[in-house]
């Protein structure tokens, strides 16, 4: 059985002020990713570990290890070595699960590349890590993953397999494609395990044995306030430790069985969900290779699932579903809604109707690996449904104010977390790392407050992000790449409410003096180019900016003034 943190300490505030610890009885793990799951293999060979249900796939533990190692002696054989950084871009298939372990079984660094990702944002993050190799899916729904590559590699056409040497991707040497067709310039998936058959599972151990903890492992986009996206590197230490304190705050075990319908690119889908019941034994299950409201409902009933996560749209999506209640919820009993605000009222409906009893709310950033705060299964309910719980073991938080002392307890300011969980920094770019951590403490630029009992919420943010049923978006990124647009004077773009995702992106543009365009035209212009989620939903054509009288542009005015004629209304939130 695992460890379980049923009994840790109250943690309350320190002297009065907005400052918590989390407990230490439990010591952290100084074990690397392989070296946590050649534990739980060991303990538990034969029990249930992987299902996806979509691709037919079903493993119990010692056959996830071996999948595990027969794709990490075929990357070897591509010279692929410890530090490598190795792209991931797919939905969640099989391949992406175990692409996590098999290069984290070399000391690879695993680079996730969100799906939506079209073209400028692709070529952007394989050159600022230098990737050398990329694991990619042929395509899904409206991307076509092969087809991008093609574009910004033609070399692939003419070169040999491994041996790309590509103009606009100096780093990239080798493209694995999933499925069974034959790309020019590609290998197969089933290829590069084919050439490890010759590898020696020895040949390997000797590999994880000489791997650091502290080493990176990951690395995980998160969008720039500058516009270009941020690479948040993390270690085993950050990630493993995470995934532990996790899985023990829904008492974990296993014998539980987690419905993973979050995607495996973000944090919640590999560390929250993945590493998670790794480190517990827990079995995962895949209802499909993105969220469907009814795959997953249909999942969790005939796979008996006692655990299941999920962003509030999708919580949502499912109890709204004319067919909710032709399926069977009886089995399940926790679970993380996370990613986004919770509204509260979701909450409840959660725990009722989903018979969730033991939900859990997660709280925290890719930065830091990522959950400071979580609710645990025994807290009182209506603490699991207005707050984002109490700090995670080991680490520490501050909610500090604008000249960075720490504010009593109750009142605002902006969340700062130290502890194992911070991540290395943001790759190749020290001014943001620096700006962002400081003296230890990673700046989160979340407004926060802590109550007496040391039960957190989060209010609002110091800058202006906005999230979208569970995607954080930086209206600069945006901002940026609607100023390419040859009609565009000056844009702004800001969150307005939204029943369904939390908030919508929306964007007041002025136009060049003379120039006329419609919604249409600008929604044209960001297909295909920035990724989905990111595409303003309102636009609005404005003569000029709300300013204030130092010529600051005022969001708030515009977020109102869009509320008020769009009708919308906010949701009560955690």
């Amino acid at each position: 059985m695992t460890m379980q943190a049923e009994s840790s300490p109250t943690i309350l505030p320190i002297g009065g002020l907005s400052h918590v610890r989390g407990d230490t009885t439990i010591p952290l793990s100084e074990q690397t990713v392989p070296e946590l799951l050649a534990q739980t293999v060991a303990r538990y060979p034969e029990r249930k570990a992987v299902a996806f249900r979509e691709q037919g796939v079903r493993w119990n533990w010692r056959e996830f290890s071996d999948a595990v190692d027969a794709l990490a002696a075929g990357l070897h054989t591509l010279g692929l070595a410890r530090g490598d950084r190795v792209g991931i871009w797919s939905p969640n298939r099989v391949e992406w699960l175990v692409t996590q372990f098999a290069t984290a079984r070399l000391g690879l660094v695993l680079v996730n590349i969100n799906p939506a990702y079209r073209l400028s944002e692709l070529e952007y993050a394989l050159n600022k890590v230098g990737v050398k190799a990329i694991v990619a899916a042929e395509a899904f729904k409206t991307s076509r993953y092969l087809e991008m590559l093609q574009v910004l590699a033609p070399e692939l056409a003419t070169c040999a397999p491994g041996e790309l040497q590509a103009a606009r991707l100096p780093a990239l040497r080798c493209v694995i494609r999933m499925g069974d067709d034959h790309t020019p310039g590609m290998l197969r998936y089933a290829d590069v395990i084919a050439r490890g058959t010759g590898v020696a599972r020895s040949t390997l151990d000797a590999i994880t044995a000489q791997l650091d903890r502290h080493d990176p492992i990951n690395v995980q986009f998160t969008s720039g306030t500058t516009g270009a996206p941020k690479g948040a590197t993390l270690t085993h230490r950050n990630i493993v430790n995470n995934a532990r304190f996790i899985a023990m705050a829904m008492r974990f075990s296993e014998q539980d069985k987690l419905c993973i319908p979050v995607p495996f690119y973000h944090c919640f889908g590999m560390v929250l969900a993945v590493l998670a019941c790794v480190s517990s034994g827990a079995a995962m299950v895949f209802p499909g290779q993105a969220f469907e409201p009814e795959a997953t409902m249909q999942a969790v009933s005939e796979e008996r699932c006692t655990a299941l996560h999920g962003v509030p749209t999708m919580f949502i999506a499912q109890l709204d579903h004319p067919n909710f209640a032709s399926y069977d919820f009886s089995s399940l009993r926790t679970g993380i809604m996370a990613g986004s605000p919770c509204p509260i009222e979701t909450m409840k409906r959660v725990v009722s109707q989903m018979h969730m009893s033991e939900v859990t709310i997660a709280y925290g950033m890719t930065e830091t690996s990522p959950v400071s705060f979580q609710s645990s299964t025994t807290d009182p309910l209506d603490k699991r449904t207005t707050t984002v719980g109490r700090i995670q073991p080991h680490l520490e938080v501050r909610i500090v104010d604008a000249t960075g002392a720490t504010v009593p307890v109750g009142e605002t300011g902006e969340l700062c977390t130290r502890g194992y969980s911070v991540m290395l920094g943001y790759w190749d770019d020290e001014a943001r790392t620096a700006e962002a951590i400081r003296d230890g403490w990673m700046h989160t630029g979340d407004l926060a407050t802590i109550d007496a009992e040391g039960y957190c919420n989060i209010v609002g943010r110091v800058k202006d992000m906005l999230i979208r049923g569970g995607e954080n978006i930086y209206p600069r990124e945006i901002e940026e790449f609607l100023f390419r647009h040859p009609k565009v004077q000056a844009v702004q773009v800001f969150g307005v409410p939204d029943q369904k995702y939390g908030e919508e992106v929306c964007a007041w543009i002025v136009l060049k003096p003379g120039a006329s365009a419609t919604e249409d035209e600008i929604r044209d212009f960001c297909r295909d180019q920035i990724a989905h989620y990111k595409i303003p939903r309102y636009i609005r054509f404005v003569d000029e900016m709300p300013m204030t009288i130092t010529g600051k542009v005022q969001k708030f005015v515009m977020r109102e003034r869009m509320t008020q004629d769009l009708k919308l209304s906010e949701s009560r939130t955690a």
